[in-house]
């Protein structure tokens, strides 16, 4: 069995998708918090609890007695770590619960690994830690300068497995996800909300303007990446990226195209919290994971407005979060 937290998350609900239909039994736990709207969460998780194999628990991994309990009553023979709060600027607001879920959940899982006999963890991480790097980013780059809370506690995060591998040798497998995309998508991000606005015939935020690129990456060729690090001995850090940056006004032309309409646009200051341009040397997946990305940006779009327009009044009456 595979414990895979945050698994009503976006990406954690692809990735149980995928372990399940490979045939994996799944125990997957989130704790359905507010951070955007709880419905999309539930939406997701329904569709995981109608399928064979998948077991859910209800736990924050910040509570460390509800880890270990669970850790007690269940073996697993992996952990994937995908709980997390995510988001760069909302980082900014409340940084203390990105302390404690990034960093304490974390070591709570370390430590109930270590105690119950688990050797293999799996840790998301993200492309933030690079900072204002050299580009393309490469894992061997220092991350040691982080320009918002979400990626210090990312870093820590990053620092605690490490120790966790060099004192007790877990196998640990840290990932760096680029700006990750695709249907259900979180409703903080970019290609929801305008997606969502521009169907609303209102303004769309910019922050800039729009030529900062991003490595957007497809939500299921991270997951297939993520499911291949389960087979990886000692430790690694491994980028998960297209390595194709794309201009974010080429993405909103792209939503544009498959939704037939005009974004209205409002060009505002960049956010200080924001790096220009994000790139992912994937060298080190392509090696080690035989994994490159396999969904280009514009199929990437046409399927995300499709299954926008799909589950249109879930998709309509989500609330938008900054």
């Amino acid at each position: 069995m595979i414990l895979l937290t945050g698994c009503a998350g976006f990406i954690g609900s692809k990735v149980a998708e995928l372990l399940l239909a490979k045939g994996e039994e799944v125990l997957g736990v989130d704790d359905l918090n507010d951070s955007y709207d709880v419905r999309l969460k539930e939406w997701r998780l329904s569709r995981l609890l109608a399928k064979k194999g998948f077991i859910f628990k209800k736990i924050d991994i910040g509570e460390k007695d509800e880890v270990f309990s669970l850790f007690s009553k269940h073996r697993f023979r992996a952990v994937i770590n995908l709980a997390a709060r995510a988001g760069v600027r909302r980082s900014l607001e409340d940084p203390w619960v990105y302390l404690r879920t990034n960093e304490l959940g974390n070591l709570n899982i370390l430590e109930a690994s270590r105690r119950y006999g688990v050797k293999k963890l799996i840790l998301a991480s993200t492309s933030s830690v690079y900072g204002l790097n050299e580009l393309p980013f490469l894992e061997s780059a220092k991350a040691d300068t982080p320009l918002s809370p979400y990626a210090a506690s990312k870093r820590g995060a990053e620092c605690w497995a490490y120790s966790y591998h060099y004192l007790y040798g877990l196998d640990l497998t840290i990932l760096r996800y680029f700006t990750v995309y695709g249907p259900a998508g979180r409703p903080d991000m970019s290609i929801f909300k305008f997606t969502r606005l521009i169907l609303e015939d209102k303004e769309i935020s910019i922050f800039g303007d729009g030529n900062q690129e991003r490595d957007f990456t497809y939500v299921d060729d991270i997951a297939e990446g993520t499911i291949r690090a389960l087979n990886l001995k000692g430790f690694q850090r491994i980028n998960l990226g297209s390595d194709r940056p794309v201009k974010l006004n080429y993405v909103i032309s792209l939503i544009e195209d498959n939704l037939g309409k005009k974004a209205k646009k409002n060009f505002l200051p960049p956010h200080p919290a924001d790096v220009p341009k994000t790139w992912a040397d994937i060298s080190v997946a392509r090696e080690l994971l035989k994994w490159s990305p396999t969904v280009g940006i514009e199929e990437g779009i046409k399927r995300t407005v499709k299954w926008f327009l799909e589950n249109l009044d879930l998709a309509m009456s989500i609330k938008l979060a900054d």
